[in-house]
C-alpha cells in the first residue's frame, strides 16, 4: 500500500470525524516534514509517516470503550488495531512491525529507540499544542527536554 492509500483508507475508517480525520493529517505533515528534513532513509520515511497516519487509529474505541481517549489507553489498544488495518495487504513485515510498535509508544517519551520513534513525538506534540493551546513555558520546556531534531525545535 502506498501512503497515499493507507491516508485514504484512514480517512474512509475515522467515520466523517472531523477532529479525528484534521489532527493525522496534520500531524503526517509535520512528521513528513521533518523526516524530510532530517534526511531520513526512504524506508524509515515511509515508517514514519505511516505511524503518523496511524497513531491515533485508538481513539475512536477508546472514547467508546472508557470515555476519554487517554494515552496509555490508546498506546495498549492501538497495536491491534493497527494489525487489523493491515490484513490482507502488501505492507511489508518489517514496516508493519514498527507502525506497530511505535503506535504502541506514541505517548512514551522516554527510552525513545529510533529517529522515526523521535519524529512522530515531536510532531504529534506540535500539533497536540496548538490544538489544545500549550502555554510558552511547556512548550519551552518540551523543546528542550524531549526534542532532539533541529527541525522540530525550529518548528
Amino acid at each position: 500500500m502506498t501512503v497515499a492509500e493507507i491516508m485514504k483508507k484512514m480517512i474512509l475508517e475515522s467515520n466523517g470525524n472531523q477532529h479525528d480525520i484534521c489532527h493525522f493529517i496534520k500531524v503526517h505533515s509535520y512528521a513528513r516534514l521533518i523526516a524530510q528534513c532530517e534526511n531520513l532513509s526512504p524506508q524509515l520515511q515511509r515508517t514514519v509517516e505511516i505511524a503518523a497516519i496511524l497513531h491515533d487509529i485508538a481513539c475512536p474505541l477508546c472514547r467508546e470503550k472508557y470515555g476519554c481517549a487517554n494515552g496509555k489507553d490508546q498506546e495498549r489498544e492501538g497495536q491491534p488495531l493497527v494489525r487489523t488495518f493491515f490484513a490482507g495487504t502488501d505492507i511489508e513485515p518489517d514496516v508493519l512491525e514498527r507502525v506497530v510498535y511505535l503506535v504502541g509508544h506514541h505517548h512514551t517519551i522516554h527510552a525513545i529507540d529510533g529517529l522515526d520513534y523521535q519524529i512522530l513525538i515531536e510532531a504529534d506534540y506540535l500539533v497536540n499544542a496548538n490544538e489544545s493551546a500549550y502555554s510558552k513555558e511547556n512548550i519551552r520546556n518540551t523543546c528542550e527536554h524531549v526534542f532532539r531534531t533541529e527541525t522540530g525545535k525550529t518548528l
